[in-house]
């Protein structure tokens, strides 16, 4: 169970801007992790909470008013409350009528306390021992933390596994590669067995059992995916991938079938579109980029699904596949669709800045700027919105944007 504090904005700011862009593959990380949050809080504490009591001013507020905190244990310290063993939190937190501890981020402004993040976990929680444990593991190299952090994937408390999952979530891939050569193939296996597990661990779990797995792994994975008793639909692009790298052949085969089975239902055609890509900008020694591009285009033959293998192929810059993304704009499975047809016409935008020798993207640009010129110069404006270079630091040396390129 988790409840949140009112967040000021100052501490917004702190918080969220500094979040990172998810980069592993198949995962879905939400939110700062709870080590990320330790080096932004002043103070952490792990305790009970009691005595609750609203604002005497303010009776119908769900949240002024102050409650008490005692403390069992101090995670990151701070002289505030150094020697004591309990304080006062200016917020009414109500009892849950569960035996329940908190764990509480606090910041400090102006000399007040902020209780800007709390986490209601059972009394027998983990979570002070694993947040000790991954504050002591903080400054080690990415291996030997996510190595960490691998053990709590399934722990029972919440709180615990699903930060877990999102430090493996925020980790580089080439990172997450390396650590699945370090890992139990039997427990990754065990963990998609498993009806219990949750539909959005799936795909981590495939990916990883494919770095960590052997040819009879495989086979094993490839049951589960035959097994109509279950469903793969959340977590599926990571599973097939594992497949793919534990059987390249056989793998890539049942993604191919797929793909051309166009009466799958449009979760799983999205989740062999994540595949294929994977494929294309991680993996290309174990499937040619040959391979995946002939996906990308049967993927592109689709009307449910097309044009998001179009912006593939432009953000790519696969200006030789013009006369293929061209020849969509007249498929009759295809024309009269928006979002189809204003993915055609950033790719031909971008082709023709990228190849001023790209006669056929020029002239479907001219021929779409004749017929509806402001739809050509907005599109325009949000491909060189794209390509602008973030805004460097203060006082760095000023450099002019380049000119758009595709």
């Amino acid at each position: 169970m988790t409840f949140r504090f009112l967040i000021p904005a100052v501490a917004a700011v702190v918080l969220f801007s500094a979040s990172p862009a998810s980069a592993c593959p198949f995962c879905s990380p939400t939110g700062t992790t709870l080590t990320g949050e330790v080096a932004q809080a002043d103070f952490i504490i792990f305790g009970s909470l009691s005595n609750a009591t609203r604002d005497p001013n303010d009776p119908n507020s769900l949240s002024k008013g102050t409650t008490e905190l005692s403390i069992d244990l101090v995670i990151k310290p701070n002289d505030l409350i150094k020697g004591k063993k309990s304080i006062t939190i200016p917020r009414y937190v109500p009892p849950d009528g569960k035996n329940s501890k908190h764990l509480i981020f606090f910041n400090i402004f102006n000399g007040q306390l902020d209780p800007y993040r709390g986490e209601a976990v059972p009394a027998d929680s983990k979570l002070p021992e694993y947040l000790k444990g991954a504050m002591e593991v903080k400054q080690k190299d990415i291996v030997t933390r996510l190595r960490y952090f691998f053990d709590y994937l399934e722990d029972p408390d919440i709180v615990v596994s699903s930060d877990a999952y999102s430090e493996f979530g925020y980790a580089d891939y080439k990172d997450v590669r390396e650590i699945g050569n370090k890992l139990s193939a039997s427990t990754l296996l065990k963990w998609l067995k498993d009806p219990n597990t949750r539909g959005s661990r799936f795909g981590l779990y495939g990916l990883l059992l494919g770095h960590c797995g052997k040819p009879e792994d495989a086979k094993a994975i490839r049951a589960l995916l035959d097994d109509k008793e279950r469903s793969y639909t959340s977590g599926l692009d990571g599973v097939v991938a594992g497949y793919v790298l534990l059987d390249p052949k056989a793998g890539w085969e049942y993604l191919v079938g797929l793909i051309k089975d166009r009466q799958k239902d449009f979760p799983i055609k999205y989740a062999a579109l994540k595949t294929v890509r994977f494929f294309w900008e991680f993996r290309p020694d174990i499937i040619p980029h040959a391979d995946a591009l002939a996906a990308i285009k049967m993927l592109m033959e689709d009307a449910d699904i097309a044009d998001m293998p179009i912006e593939d192929l432009r953000k790519w810059k696969l200006w030789d596949q013009t006369p293929a993304v061209l020849g969509l704009a007249t498929k009759e499975s295809h024309s009269g669709t928006p979002i189809i047809a204003r993915a055609i016409l950033k790719f031909a935008i971008a082709a023709s800045w990228a190849d001023p020798k790209n006669t056929a993207a020029i002239e479907y640009v001219n021929a779409a700027r004749v017929k509806d010129p402001k739809r050509v110069q907005f599109l325009e404006e949000v491909l060189k919105d794209e390509q602008k270079p973030p805004t460097p630091p203060a006082g760095s040396e000023k450099k002019d944007p380049p000119k758009p390129n595709g």
